[in-house]
């Protein structure tokens, strides 16, 4: 143990790393920073000369808003990991400046309503018709939940995202664009979204034009002009949704499927299904486990005594999810039997969608 003529001050070390002493003493509770040595009559606490290095990086972290669970992890990763938990929060920050911007352009139109902010895009129609054939299956269609029925359009500086959920299930896909005016997030009504898709023609070159200014819609497609009005609900938060279900997870199984062949399993009237009361409703659960090679497999309810892992969905939740994503190979990550299960293409990171799970 150093003497302490050896060691640095609560307060030296404050100067040195730029973090106040009060920030010194919440980390030190917090086990993130904890002094080298404490006083026992005094409490003073004393810290090392190595212990600066940390103390910067933690005052760094800090300013760029890292929750405290991972600045602790930062301290005490080697370099590779504190670049990834870098790279999450950096996505943070970027997700909540577009998120800063939209709220921006929606306060202005509320100060001004009668000059609504216009936002025009110009798409590609085999980018756009791939995207919305991505989500479109996961529109909500309860009557008494409004707010989920159609495709949210969430304009970013260079493309579109394109969102849709019932509760159940929730898919995403991106577009790019030409974007001229402010971000802006716009709820599109599902039959607009319908009207849309008919009209587009994949081999046309002509860009398709979309013009938003406040809840008025207007798409130019193909020589047509279409119209509509946005839906005026908050869709949920979806970027919350998606970090809530599917945030890190490193432990989670990637497994690669054949398209093809797991929807004709899952087609298959003798394919394997478990009975379940799910929402008040008797329910047939396909169960999803894992082969001897590690592949995935439908499992009878004979098989379910197993400690290997297994997740219950509606299997024709999964059968659109797969009809919809536009390969023949996805992967699906499974993280046991309560987590929600992603279906993802391994060639696009933009474009999957997320299942919530039946408990078995």
């Amino acid at each position: 143990m150093p003497s302490v003529s050896d060691l640095h001050s609560i307060g030296e070390l404050a100067r040195a790393s730029g973090l106040t002493v009060s920030a010194l003493r919440f980390y030190d509770s917090a086990g993130v920073l904890e002094p080298a040595l404490v006083d026992p009559v005094t409490g003073y606490r004393w810290y090392t000369e190595e212990q600066i290095t940390p103390a910067r990086l933690v005052a760094g972290l800090r300013r760029i808003g890292m929750p405290v669970p991972e600045i602790a992890a930062a301290v005490r990763a080697e370099p590779a990991a504190v670049h990834q938990l870098l790279d999450t929060q950096l996505r943070r920050l970027v997700d909540g400046l577009a998120d800063a911007r939209r709220e921006v352009a929606r306060l202005r139109a509320l100060v001004d309503p009668a000059q609504p902010v216009t936002t025009m895009l110009l798409l590609s129609p085999a980018g756009l018709a791939a995207a919305l054939d991505a989500v479109r299956f996961a529109v909500g269609t309860d009557p008494e939940l409004p707010m989920l029925s159609g495709v949210l359009l969430d304009v970013e500086p260079d493309g579109v995202r394109l969102v849709a959920t019932d509760r159940h299930r929730l898919a995403l896909a991106r577009a790019e664009a030409d974007v001229d005016g402010p971000p802006v997030r716009v709820f599109v009504p599902v039959a607009l979204v319908d009207e849309l898709r008919a009209s587009l023609h994949t081999t046309d070159p002509r860009p398709v034009r979309l013009t938003v200014a406040g809840t008025d819609l207007r798409v130019l497609v193909a020589g047509r002009t279409l119209t509509g009005t946005a839906l005026p609900y908050d869709f949920p938060d979806y970027r919350r949704l998606l970090r809530d279900a599917v945030g890190e997870r490193p432990d989670a199984r990637r497994i690669p499927v054949d398209v093809a062949a797991l929807s004709a399993a899952l087609a298959d009237p003798a394919a394997p299904t478990v009975a379940r009361d799910h929402g008040g409703r008797p329910l047939a659960v396909t169960v999803l486990g894992l082969d001897d090679q590690g592949g995935l497999c439908l499992l009878p309810a004979t098989d379910l005594s197993t400690d290997e892992l297994r997740v219950g969905v509606d299997g024709g939740y999964l059968l659109d999810a797969l009809n919809a994503a536009g390969a023949p190979q996805l992967v699906l990550e499974l993280d046991g039997p309560i987590a929600p299960l992603a279906v993802r293409r391994p060639d696009d990171a933009d474009t999957y969608s997320v299942l919530m799970p039946i408990r078995l």
